[in-house]
């Protein structure tokens, strides 16, 4: 028998998305719309949207009621 440790899936992910996008993240989850999240953050639409795009694409997540799920498991 062996043991393995694991780090947290939720450290992990936090570690490997940038402040920002964590923010955006935070924003989208508490049901803010992009546009709401851009003005919020003093960016545009459609960088909030790169942003999450990035997100999607790090963690392998395809819709945002998924993205609402990671934000509250990394506590955002």
């Amino acid at each position: 028998m062996s043991l393995t440790l694991a780090t947290p899936q939720t450290e992990t992910t936090a570690l490997s998305l940038a402040p920002r996008e964590q923010e955006a993240l935070g924003h989208i989850a508490a049901g803010r719309t992009y546009l709401q999240t851009a003005r919020h953050m003093g960016l545009s639409k459609h960088t909030v949207d790169a942003y999450l795009r990035r997100i999607r694409a790090k963690l392998g997540i395809n819709s945002t009621a998924e993205l609402t799920r990671m934000a509250i498991s990394l506590g955002l």
